[in-house]
């Protein structure tokens, strides 16, 4: 069941897995994602761990505010906020869920949010995972295939937002382990069904390309962390989940042969099992 938690003027929308008393770890989204986007039986193989997995819509996506009074950046308009403010709404949502503290993971724009939180609020971060994205600035630009997907015209129905889903996915899923078709076309019109805004998402995108790099902030950071990145990444390369491991002391930083930027569905048990020794590390207070 979806929840609305309120973080500073911003409605949250979110759903929870596993018990209250279980470890508490957020899951962050990418660009243009929505919380559908991290698979329910991933989320319920992490909650068999132990975890109290919470899983939600950032700003202008899914069920979450959308500020549409911002319109498109560009054209004279500014950009209406940076990943600094998204990570200011995850830790309201973690006031509203009465966590003191969590272990965070982040994939791509959710992995640079995540890492955000973990330098404004380090005492919240128990454990930072980040997944297939990087500290900012240029260091993994795209692919030539992956930048003309990610600046595709946005479609305007479901059938063309499910078949626009599914050739993003051939050019940036992973190429070790075969498409996953059905669950492309089956989240592609959940998400739509939920909300599509391709405004917000150019606000989301603006959000990253003005962001400060962090790699210098990072080297700073004392959390257990942990980066995880395909090998076959095109749209954030793996030099950005090195360029992460860095920067972070004490980083893991553990790679995948044949993973593009996804998360394939054969690798979720080894992915699970590492998170899950990580966050054993710090079991923090429970939520």
């Amino acid at each position: 069941m979806t929840s609305i938690a309120s973080a500073h003027g911003i409605d949250i929308a979110y759903e929870s897995f596993g018990s209250p008393g279980g470890r508490p770890l957020l899951l962050i989204m990418g660009l243009g994602a929505q919380l559908v986007h991290w698979d329910d039986p991933l989320c319920e193989l992490l909650a068999d761990q132990g975890h109290h997995v919470v899983r939600f819509d950032n700003r202008d996506a899914g069920l979450s505010t959308h500020l549409h009074d911002a319109g498109v950046p560009g054209s004279g308009r500014p950009v209406p906020y940076l990943l600094d403010d998204m990570a200011e709404d995850a830790a309201g949502l973690m006031d509203a869920l009465g966590w003191p503290a969590a272990h965070v993971m982040g994939a791509s724009m959710g992995g640079m949010i995540a890492q955000s939180l973990a330098l404004r609020h380090p005492e919240r971060v128990l454990t930072l995972t980040s997944i297939m994205s990087m500290p900012g600035g240029s260091v993994a630009p795209p692919s030539e295939e992956a930048r003309a997907v990610l600046f595709t015209r946005p479609a305007t129905t479901r059938e063309g937002a499910v078949a626009q889903a599914v050739a993003t996915s051939s050019v940036i899923g992973s190429p070790g382990y075969g498409p996953d078709r059905e669950r492309v076309e089956r989240l592609a019109g959940l998400a739509f069904d939920r909300c599509h805004d391709p405004a917000g998402v150019a606000r989301q995108f603006a959000a990253i390309v003005s962001s400060p790099d962090r790699t210098e902030a990072l080297a700073r950071l004392d959390v257990p962390t942990l980066v995880i990145h395909g090998a076959d990444d095109p749209l954030i390369p793996l030099a950005g989940g090195q360029a992460t491991a860095a920067a972070i002391p004490g980083a893991e930083l553990m790679v995948f042969p044949g993973m593009g930027h996804d998360l394939p569905r054969a690798l979720w048990p080894e992915i699970v099992e590492a998170v899950t020794k990580l966050t054993a590390r710090r079991p923090g207070p429970a939520g």
